[in-house]
């Protein structure tokens, strides 16, 4: 794919209409450009994604208009691959949009979709029908037992041809197009800017707590237009409060509740949501004690090997290689180097924690079996997680945990960060 430069310009969130507006010209061209590569490579003939209204496949969503917001009564997405490309038809009684309406109306009553899909395969005689069944990636397993049985009656002899869409809808899902990762550095810019004013307004040391700053995060969100995705939190760690271990990871003990004081490290994780697409990030504080004009020193080396952790993740993620053998080659560099290190970064995109190679998590610092066996390819993106620990003098030798995740896209071009790489702590003054 062509390379797009991040574009400083590019103001988010866009109005409602203009978001809906851009989302369509990004489908159109992914239908042309990007499926007929995806359905080549898993070798799938035809597509089949269905959903009813309330309970629409996650892949739906992404094949729908801007103007909808959820399936209506029945919808049912063909794609089909042909030597002209691939063409995409709606069995459906409303128009959807970039798709054409099949041939024949659907019959009266809750089921009449099915007649017209059986006459589709009739005609294409595709030999391999995808459809969204997925043991591993629950965001590629979205076909409900229902819609699933009544398919396969519907296609009676037919129904021998279906197979696992697995690869092809994460594939879809995991792809950015270039104007999609520039807007993602946009995303990830509006994100990193909330961050920094949380820090200089909402942290007051000595009146607000933890959970204050979290719903403040949350609140600006909203009243920008740009939803988070998942609550945002705020964690403290404090000389005196050591790190308590919870399912065999090492983890931050201040209550949620406590007050925010001087000599406090605050670390937040904030995800916004626009234009179909997510963020995810981490950034960390030093409220300074009174006599303090800078953090301990302790602090900024920490933060030094996160970066350098950072640095040894991002090399390891190549193209080809699984989840599991990035995690286990990263782990293995921070090893050689001595740093204590735990690497939880999973890709980003339509979804938070989106479709792709899983590269560890939290609590699974052995690889993931099923996700993290996924391969990575190119011109996707991920969030950059992963937390370092070590002792800080300043704090009498007390361990400290230091979280950092930021967004980052691979293209041919190699790893970029998103928005720009945050290097520094952030300081807070005591007041």
């Amino acid at each position: 794919m062509r390379l797009v430069e991040p574009d400083p310009t590019l103001t988010v969130p866009l109005p409602l209409r203009e978001q809906a507006a851009v989302r369509d010209r990004w489908l159109s061209q992914r239908l042309l450009d990007l499926m007929p590569v995806l359905m080549d490579r898993t070798g799938i003939d035809l597509w089949i994604v269905t959903g009813r209204e309330c309970n629409e496949d996650p892949v739906l969503a992404t094949l729908l208009p801007g103007a909808w917001l959820s399936s209506r009564r029945r919808t049912v997405l063909l794609l089909h691959r042909s030597d002209d490309g691939v063409t995409p038809v709606a069995v459906s009684r409303y128009p959807v949009g970039q798709f054409l309406p099949a041939t024949a109306e659907p019959a009266a009553g809750p089921a009449g979709e099915w007649d017209v899909v059986r006459r589709f395969v009739e005609q294409a005689q595709p030999a391999r029908i995808g459809i969204d069944v997925s043991a591993d990636f629950a965001l590629a397993d979205g076909l409900s037992h229902s819609e699933h049985r009544a398919l396969v009656e519907a296609l009676g002899p037919y129904a021998d041809r279906l197979v696992p869409a697995e690869e092809l809808a994460v594939g879809w899902l995991e792809t950015r197009l270039p104007e999609e990762i520039a807007a993602l550095h946009a995303l990830n810019r509006l994100a990193h800017e909330v961050i920094a004013e949380a820090f200089a307004t909402a942290v007051v040391p000595g009146t607000t707590t933890a959970i204050d700053v979290a719903w403040w995060l949350r609140q600006r969100l909203h009243d920008l237009g740009v939803e988070p995705w998942f609550q945002p939190s705020v964690a403290l760690q404090r000389a005196g409060v050591p790190l308590v271990e919870q399912a065999g990871a090492l983890l931050p003990a201040v209550p949620y509740d406590a007050v925010i004081e001087p000599g406090d490290l605050v670390h937040c994780d904030v995800g916004l949501t626009s234009l179909g697409l997510r963020t995810d990030s981490q950034r960390n504080a030093y409220v300074l004690l009174p006599d303090e004009t800078a953090a301990p020193e302790g602090l900024d080396e920490l933060l030094a090997v996160g970066r350098r952790m950072q640095d040894l993740t991002t090399a390891e993620l190549l193209p080809g290689r699984t989840g599991n053998e990035v995690l286990a080659a990263a782990r293995s560099a921070a090893a050689r180097e001595g740093i204590d290190a735990d690497v939880y970064s999973h890709p980003i995109g339509v979804h938070g924690h989106g479709a792709g190679p899983a590269i560890g998590q939290w609590d699974e610092q052995g690889g993931v079996p099923g996700a993290g066996d996924y391969p990575v390819h190119v011109d996707t993106a991920y969030a950059l997680e992963l937390a370092v620990r070590r002792p800080v003098p300043e704090w009498g030798g007390q361990c400290v945990r230091l979280g950092l995740e930021q967004g980052v896209a691979l293209t041919e071009a190699g790893v970029e960060y998103l928005d720009v790489r945050r290097t520094d702590l952030v300081l807070v003054p005591a007041g």
